[in-house]
């Protein structure tokens, strides 16, 4: 595993903290930057309704942590985020961990070229096989090699780790509310897709 960068150990400790504050008990409501920010704009603008940055402003901050977080996670397993999102697609599958080239476009939402151009990356570093399909003479299945199990099954095990700590000052209850709160919010945008 390599050294973690000053941001990686910077987000660790700050995680560190937050888990430290989680175990101390309730406290008062922290102030944060988003305060500061809507503050400003209802001193500036006190005709318009900056309630939504509230919450949005601070999923943008987070989603910013997370991509942080999860690039971390990868670049410890010498994977980039696009190598992953394939790889975990593949591994998700179960037995015998292969999918079809169009099964990996919908599950990754790239298109058909740049698929192409992943698996032949992927396939050159030994982390996936392609095989004839037995159902389709043309066609061909993306199968996920005993390294790239492996590799994938490493970063996703760091991934969880490290998104367990951006969660470390919520408890289990409020992290249930806030899944069910997040995923109210996304169905919409799910469904339109």
């Amino acid at each position: 595993m390599g050294r973690l960068t000053d941001e990686e150990q910077a987000d660790s400790a700050a995680a560190a903290g937050a888990a430290a504050a989680a175990a101390a008990g309730p406290a008062a409501p922290q102030r944060d930057e988003v305060d500061d920010l809507i503050a400003a704009w209802r001193q500036q603008r006190p005709d318009l309704d900056v309630a939504p940055l509230q919450v949005l402003s601070r999923v943008s901050r987070l989603a910013r942590h997370l991509d942080i977080a999860r690039r971390g996670a990868f670049a410890a397993h010498d994977l980039e985020s696009w190598e992953f999102d394939v790889l975990s697609a593949l591994r998700r599958a179960g037995p015998p961990f292969q999918l079809t080239p169009g099964a990996l476009l919908r599950a990754t939402l790239v298109t058909s070229g740049t698929m192409t151009n992943r698996i032949d990356r992927l396939a050159s570093a030994d982390l996936v096989y392609r095989e004839p399909d037995p159902s389709d003479r043309r066609g061909v299945l993306v199968t996920l090699s005993e390294r790239g199990r492996s590799v994938v099954d490493a970063a996703l095990t760091d991934l969880l780790d490290r998104e367990r700590a951006l969660l470390a000052a919520l408890s289990d209850d409020q992290r249930s509310v806030l899944a069910d709160l997040l995923r109210t919010l996304i169905v919409p945008f799910d469904a339109a897709d």
